[in-house]
Formats: C-alpha cells, structure tokens, sequence
C-alpha cells in the first residue's frame, strides 16, 4: 500500500498514513483530534536514479561522493579508498633562504675540495644539494686520500 501525506486544518498539522489507492482522495481522521484531513501533495520527495551505474539522489547536481565528501569527477585509477581531489598530495617543501644560502657555502667549500663526508669521502658540487635534501651530514675537512 502506499503512503500519503494528509494535512488537518482545526489543528494545523500534517501527517502520512497508508491507504489502499482506491481510498487515497477520501478523508482520513486525524490521529490528534479526529476531524476529517484531506490529503495533499507530499511535502518531501526523495527519490533515487542511477547515473554511471551510481545511485544519484534527485535534485541531481552534477557531482559524485567519494567517502562523503562531495567531488567532480569519478576516480579512474589510483590507490583505493584515495580520490584527488579529497587526498590532495602535500606540495613539495620549500627551502628557506638560510638554507639555500647554506647549501651555496657548502658547495662553493666543494669546489676547493675543503667538504667531505662523515667517512671522510670528498664531496663534488654537484652532490651537495642532493645530499643536503637526504639529511646527510657534510663537514668542513680534508679528504682522506
């Protein structure tokens, strides 16, 4: 049987009640103070449709849930449970100018030869940075030969 929404004047209220079709425009009395209520149009509507093989709630806005975060696009490939748009990846760390200037010192201290390793290994310029970025500890020295 399906349900229909009826509103009762004297006491201003709406209520739902299920009634075969063939009695669904008669009168129903109220369940508070039992004067006849004629039905009405539903005042909520929820109804579900699918779009790309998803159920989509209507009004239909366009957009897609991943994890209960709303998203533009369906995910096409990528790790499970991770969408791009809700698990933004974090941008690389920018060096301050103190370490970037510290990185220059260190490499102008390798063009003389004059930085090395905690093994005592001679570093090139070209290395410095790279290995300033692993956390390697380069020191003021001179290279074992």
């Amino acid at each position: 049987m399906p349900l229909y929404e009826y509103f009762c004047e004297p006491c201003n209220g709406i209520f739902e009640e299920l009634r075969p079709m063939r009695e669904s425009s008669e009168p129903v009395p109220c369940p508070e103070c039992f004067k006849d209520a004629s039905r009405i149009m539903p005042t909520s509507f929820a109804a579900f449709t699918f779009r790309e093989g998803y159920p989509r709630r209507i009004p239909d806005d366009g957009k897609y849930y991943h994890l209960g975060q709303k998203v533009s696009k369906l995910v096409s490939s990528g790790r499970p449970n991770e969408h791009p748009e809700v698990n933004k990846p974090e941008p690389p760390r920018k060096k301050l100018k103190g370490e970037i200037s510290e990185i220059r010192d260190m490499q102008a201290e390798a063009r003389k030869g004059a930085l090395t390793d905690l093994s005592g290994n001679r570093v090139k310029p070209s290395e410095v940075a790279s290995m300033a970025e692993q956390g390697r500890v380069l020191k003021k020295g001179t290279p074992r030969t």
